[in-house]
């Protein structure tokens, strides 16, 4: 039988790749000070038909369970954490900058980047409004990139806001006659016009009582008003912008990483106002990742008992590997962080049969002081256990043989050798250790 469309069997060396972002990305969300979480892969449907929009809920996978109740498998975080953070709101400080790695699910096309399971980095910052914030959840991003070995050169920072174009809509309809559902609407057509013919987003358009070529002149222009020195006063929402950008990226070093796309506005509902999509500068990939501030999810998931502005982050593992591979200097990185975590650190061979059970001791002697050993379950020459030993990436062999109650010890990198006692053997792996 072989697997379900979509989804992967993790062999040895595909689960080391995984480990291997999975790992880049816990150690870049702790050094920024995250704390990581996790929520139930199984949720309620109810959870995702107000919170994500119409096109996240055509891809879930759905389905009655046996106490009859309507279930999703989680395609996302974001309304778990909200979920989760109403429910004990008042059991933590704030702001929570919060992380966590989970397995996502979706019925979807399966193309180049995108499968029907993946992993995916999510982080969060919860009960902060300030510009700050949004720039340390962009500088988190950048880091991440940074951390799996891409630079300037090889992936870009887009950078928008839902605010502005909110501002937009005022401006062309007057703020009297506009309604929740045409920002949607905009917004919807904006996110699809690069993927759709121009044609094709005018006609959604049409109902607004709007031009595509005056959305594209007027993105393009509010592209360059944000780096203008009047920006501060020109709107609280182009203010806001302009303090993310020159305030907290800019001293940082950052805005080499970020440019100023007001195409990008993200394809859920909860996005309120800054967002962000990570791309690989030759743009062969999907999205890398993409985020934003969503100040309006907590209160809508509590019924209004708990009101806080967050923002989140989210990268997904399936088109960052296909990126890796495509970029040397990142693949090697990777494959050396794979070659240092091999089988066994140690292997024990047994040079005599009758001293296999002095060999065992050995053995386990060593793993209860943490040591990673292996030996060779059944009889073999000891030609044999050398070529197991040097498969599982081991750095020393100890053979136990005539010699008992000594040893032989033997560094493959070197062929050096030394016949010490066993009893005197933790002695010399910590002296070894130290002088490393």
């Amino acid at each position: 039988m072989q697997s379900l469309p979509g989804f992967r069997n993790f062999y040895p060396n595909d689960c080391a790749r995984r480990n291997y972002i999975l790992a880049q990305w816990r150690e870049v969300a702790r050094r920024y000070g995250f704390v990581e979480y996790d929520g139930p892969v199984l949720e309620p449907i109810e959870l995702y038909e107000k919170k994500s929009g119409g096109e996240l809920l055509d891809q879930l996978f759905d389905f009655k369970d046996k106490g009859g109740r309507h279930v999703a498998m989680r395609p996302e975080m974001t309304p778990t954490l909200a979920r989760m953070v109403a429910a004990r709101d008042k059991d933590f400080k704030k702001p929570l900058k919060w992380f966590c790695c989970p397995q996502f699910f979706r019925y979807e096309k399966q193309q180049r980047g995108r499968l029907r399971e993946f992993y995916q980095f999510n982080a969060d910052i919860i009960g902060e409004s300030s510009p700050a914030a949004d720039a340390e959840m962009i500088a988190l991003a950048i880091d991440l990139m940074r951390e799996l070995g891409f630079t300037e050169r090889e992936f870009v920072v887009r950078l928008s806001s839902r605010e502005i174009w909110l501002s937009f809509l005022i401006e062309k309809r007057g703020e009297a006659a506009l309604d929740r559902s045409d920002l949607d609407l905009l917004l919807t057509v904006i996110d699809k016009a690069e993927r759709q013919d121009d044609s094709v987003s005018q006609k959604q358009l049409d109902p607004l009582g709007i031009k595509l070529d005056d959305v594209r002149s007027w993105a393009a222009d509010w592209s360059q008003r944000v780096f203008a020195a009047d920006s501060m006063v020109a709107s609280a929402p182009l203010a806001r912008f302009h303090e993310l950008l020159h305030l907290h990226l800019e001293p940082r070093g950052l805005l080499k990483y970020v440019e100023v796309d007001f195409s990008i506005v993200r394809g859920l509902a909860y996005y309120t106002g800054a967002v962000f999509e990570i791309f690989d500068r030759g743009r062969k990939e999907r999205a890398l990742a993409g985020g934003g501030r969503y100040d309006e999810l907590l209160a809508l998931m509590s019924d209004g008992k708990v009101s806080l502005p967050a923002l989140g982050l989210g990268m997904g593992d399936v088109v960052l590997a296909n990126l890796i591979d495509d970029t040397p200097p990142a693949r090697t990185r990777m494959e050396a962080w794979i070659a240092q975590r091999h089988a066994a650190d140690i292997f024990v061979v047994v040079a005599k049969e009758e001293r296999r059970p002095d060999a065992l001791a050995l053995v386990q002697q060593l793993r209860n002081d943490g040591l990673r050993v292996d030996f060779s379950l059944t009889a073999l020459k000891v030609g044999k256990q050398f070529q197991v030993a040097d498969q599982a990436g081991a750095s020393l062999v100890i053979l136990v043989g005539d010699e008992w109650p000594q040893v032989k010890i033997k560094v493959l990198a070197t062929r050096h050798e030394e016949e010490i006692l066993h009893t005197g053997l933790a002695d010399w792996l910590r002296n070894r250790q130290k002088g490393a």
